[in-house]
């Protein structure tokens, strides 16, 4: 599983008639492969979750997003798993299927509000248009697999 954390002073996602949006926070970009399992989902929020990424009094980063009071937004993206190796049209044959994804993407997003985290969601499976303010920037890849953090 992957996960592109980027901090946020505010971000928002609209599909068709729908919308959300958050303040100070994280956008996760969140994408799931084939080779997922649940314990991939839980183990990267808990990080993420614990995560200090934010400034303290003294200006280091040292404060996780339940210290400031943060929101995520989470955005399902199939494309972090895209294999570019061969030819000028990337692959998706890595990332996982729609039900496998739909349900560890779920899983994901119940494990960080189980943090006592507000968290938000882009819609799965639809074409979005994702707003995001970074701030910082900071942006940090995080990986798991079999269970781990890589």
């Amino acid at each position: 599983m992957r996960v592109v954390l980027q901090r946020v002073s505010s971000s928002t996602v609209i599909s068709n008639e729908f919308f959300n949006e958050i303040g100070k926070g994280y956008c996760l970009l969140v994408g799931v492969s084939n080779e997922d399992t649940e314990a991939d989902a839980v183990k990267l929020a808990e990080k993420i979750a614990a995560s200090r990424n934010f400034e303290d009094k003294d200006g280091k980063i040292n404060l996780s997003i339940k210290d400031v009071g943060g929101e995520i937004l989470s955005i399902s993206q199939f494309t972090l798993y895209a294999d570019t190796r061969k030819g000028n049209r990337p692959s998706f044959t890595k990332a996982a299927g729609r039900e496998q994804a739909d349900k560890l993407y779920k899983l994901f997003n119940e494990t960080l509000e189980a943090q006592g985290l507000t968290v938000k969601t882009g819609f799965f499976g639809e074409m979005m248009h994702v707003n995001i303010n970074n701030d910082g920037p900071i942006t940090i890849l995080y990986e798991s697999e079999d269970g781990k953090i890589k």
